[in-house]
């Protein structure tokens, strides 16, 4: 480990010695070491998941004080040179010792207790600012937690901060009017994705332990392919946008980012239910299993069926190159794999996205419900207030522009046949080939030069636009170390088999690594 880690095992063993469960040996010569002491040692926090964390904690070598100081140096040893974080949670330290008083007098809330999140900064805390990295939000907050937050509240989590994004989740940069540029930790000369970036690059670097982004086209998926994660859609429905600044209900969802599926797993089963302040998630109900986790199996791969969208691959070679070797190892790990060819692709894929229609009114929306000392009532304040990104300013102006919704023929075209048509022609697939999962480079690009164009292909519409879950799993990396990820999509409420079969490609492959932080 390196020296931060050798900095935590001092305090951790000093914290020991004071509190009288570590003697130090007699012989000051002697390397005999106690046996607490030795498990205090062989706890490896870095990429540490958090069914290790918990075990850590339980077995009493490991306190949640102890993770987030962890975090907390990290952050404010490497995050200058990433700036993914927005702001960071004063009160961190105090809520960690709250929840390891409760788990001494054994009453542990449930499987997040006293496991440090950050969150990207469009969800609701109503103890932290909420700004989507707008100076037009800067010190709003909230009058009360998102959905999603009380819910990682209520099983243990600490909200240890808030990420960066691309402002209002515009793009894939990851850069805005109040968090600045946000860097891939495994190239600060590159781009982390987006418009989740912050998230990303702050759980690459284990700056927490998972995560929490919002995906309205690829927002969670590109930025995990980009930084070696495992991100998940969900299926529209399955969790909460309540207390989420919205870019397009029509196609935003959030979910969780991790370092591997059984993190990504346990935090779906706390944010996953039915919510009547999104009355779209009524249709979870009878979907959502007892626990995501039963379907964390080694052979999950075993007599899968595949289906290989190859129209979807693009043209860079090392992408590509991934892909093929990832299509390889799930053959040997004993899937069918399929080429296959979705109907009306090109028509699917021409649709745009309904940020562009939607945002104004729904963020107006969103606004009206900060109440009082909202800092801006209107998408009309924002613009006038002259407090965005300046990359902004035409995407910002034509959204005000849309003056309805129900008389807008363009819109009411798109939001009634786009749905029907995407999911109409994937679930031909699926069936004639009687396939568990679809499957496509989760960005047919690498992660470009900031202050370049950040491309990703047009594979990432699938999901939004049919509302079939899909989840970006590490599958290697370039010739310059940059990560490549794969997609797989999956049919409605059907994450245990994403999950499955993601969970029996990783543990067959290994092929997430650390960034080398400096």
């Amino acid at each position: 480990m390196g020296r931060l880690y050798n900095k935590f095992i001092v305090f951790l063993t000093a914290l020991l010695l004071v509190s009288g469960l570590y003697a130090a040996p007699a012989d000051a010569v002697s390397n005999s070491v106690s046996p607490v002491a030795e498990r205090v040692l062989s706890v490896e926090i870095e990429e540490a998941t958090i069914f290790e964390l918990q075990h850590a904690m339980q077995r009493g070598v490991l306190t949640s004080e102890d993770l987030v100081h962890f975090y907390l140096d990290r952050i404010d040893e490497y995050d200058d040179r990433l700036n993914s974080i927005i702001t960071v949670n004063e009160n961190a330290l105090e809520e960690a010792r709250q929840l390891d008083k409760e788990r001494k007098a054994g009453n542990v809330r449930g499987s997040l207790h006293g496991i440090p999140v950050i969150l990207k900064d469009n969800y609701d805390t109503y103890d932290m600012p909420t700004t989507a990295g707008s100076l037009s939000l800067e010190g709003s907050i909230p009058l009360k937690d998102a959905y999603q937050t009380k819910r990682l509240r209520d099983e243990g989590a600490i909200i240890l901060g808030k990420a960066n994004l691309h402002e209002y989740a515009f793009g894939f940069q990851t850069i805005s009017s109040l968090g600045g540029q946000t860097y891939n930790p495994y190239d600060v000369t590159k781009y982390p994705g987006g418009s989740s970036g912050g998230t990303a690059a702050a759980v690459a670097s284990n700056f927490a332990t998972v995560g929490l982004g919002t995906d309205t086209g690829g927002s969670i998926r590109i930025p995990s392919s980009f930084n070696s994660l495992v991100g998940l859609r969900p299926t529209m429905g399955l969790a909460s946008r309540a207390g989420i600044i919205p870019l397009a209900l029509s196609q935003d969802v959030g979910g969780p980012m991790g370092r591997t599926v059984e993190d990504v797993a346990v935090v779906l089963d706390a944010i996953a239910g039915n919510d009547p302040e999104d009355p779209v998630t009524e249709t979870s109900i009878g979907n959502v299993p007892k626990t995501y986790t039963h379907y964390l199996k080694k052979n999950g791969l075993k007599k899968a069926r595949i289906g290989v969208i190859r129209a979807l691959f693009g043209n860079d070679p090392q992408v590509n190159n991934v892909m093929d070797r990832a299509i390889a190892d799930m053959k040997a790990l004993g899937a069918e794999v399929f080429e296959v060819t979705v109907p009306n692709l090109n028509q699917i894929l021409s649709y745009p996205s309904l940020s562009g229609y939607e945002f104004k009114f729904q963020l107006n929306d969103y606004l009206t419900r900060l109440g009082p000392d909202a800092p801006v009532r209107t998408l009309t304040d924002i613009i006038e207030s002259g407090k965005f990104h300046p990359s902004l300013e035409g995407g910002l102006k034509s959204r005000n522009e849309i003056e309805s919704l129900e008389n807008n023929e363009p819109y009411q075209e798109i939001i009634t046949n786009r749905p029907k048509l995407t999911k109409e022609s994937l679930m031909a697939v699926f069936n004639e080939q009687d396939l568990d999962a679809l499957l496509y480079p989760t960005s047919s690009a690498l992660p470009a030069l900031v202050g370049k164009s950040q491309g990703a292909g047009n594979a990432n519409r699938l999901s939004p636009y049919s509302g079939f879950p899909a989840i970006s799993v590490p599958a290697g990396f370039s010739d310059d170390g940059l990560p490549v990820g794969l997609e797989l999509l999956g049919k409605e409420f059907n994450e245990p088999t994403l999950i499955k079969l993601a969970y029996a490609y990783q543990e067959g492959t290994k092929h997430r690594k650390a960034p080398e932080l400096e």
